[in-house]
This record gives structure tokens, sequence and C-alpha cells, in this order.
């Protein structure tokens, strides 16, 4: 596996466990649809979380949050859309980003944004 996939599993792993550890319960990890993917999907208090997670080493050039351009929030809201209707899932729901700057080797900081994008209209 390549340096970055293995730097994103090893976020994706953060995040679920940060997750659990706030009291949410994870459904599903990595679901695909077609090209797409979710990374997390959680709930907590009734409301379903699709958590999309960006891991970088560092932010020299970018906090990792900043890496959710229109394209990839529209293919994870059709994503969204695709996993309710699969679930039969009729809840309240918000798109979230967990943001990891740092590595397995050092510190890393974990940022939690709830509610941080809306699906984009096409």
């Amino acid at each position: 596996m390549a340096a970055h996939n293995e730097l994103g599993k090893w976020g994706e792993d953060i995040a679920a466990h940060y997750l659990s550890e706030e009291g949410y319960t994870i459904l599903h990890r990595n679901w695909r649809c077609g090209h797409r993917d979710l990374d997390i999907i959680a709930t907590k208090d009734g409301e379903v979380a699709f958590v999309e997670v960006r891991t970088r080493r560092n932010a020299v050039f970018m906090e990792p949050e900043e890496s959710i351009n229109y394209k990839k929030a529209l293919s994870v809201s059709i994503a969204a859309n695709a996993y309710l209707k699969c679930y039969h899932i009729n809840a309240p729901l918000r798109f979230d980003i967990i943001a990891i700057t740092g590595t397995p080797n050092t510190n890393y900081t974990i940022n939690h944004i709830p509610n941080a994008f809306y699906p984009p209209r096409r």
C-alpha cells in the first residue's frame, strides 16, 4: 500500500475511534456506491452524520478540511443520498469533516467540524 493510502487509513481509524469515544455509533466505514465512497457513517442522538475524513502530515499548504471542494461535496452528497435510499433511512442528517494533522509517529491533532458543508445544488 502506498504511504499516502496508509496515512489515510490510519486517519480513518483515528476518526472512527474518536467518534466512538464521543458517543457515536459507527454504522459503516468506506461504504461504496459505484466510484463514490463515504468514509464514515455514524449516528448520535437520532441524527445521521456522513463524515469525510481528511488526513495530512502537516498543514504547510492548507488545512486538511480546506481540501473539500465543490466536486467532493457533491460526490459525498450523491453517495449519502444513495445510502439513505439503500437503507430506507428517514432521519435528520448532516455532513461533517474530521481533519487530522500529523502522523502515527508524531503528535497529531483532530478537528471535528459538524455541519461542515451542505449538499451543493447541481
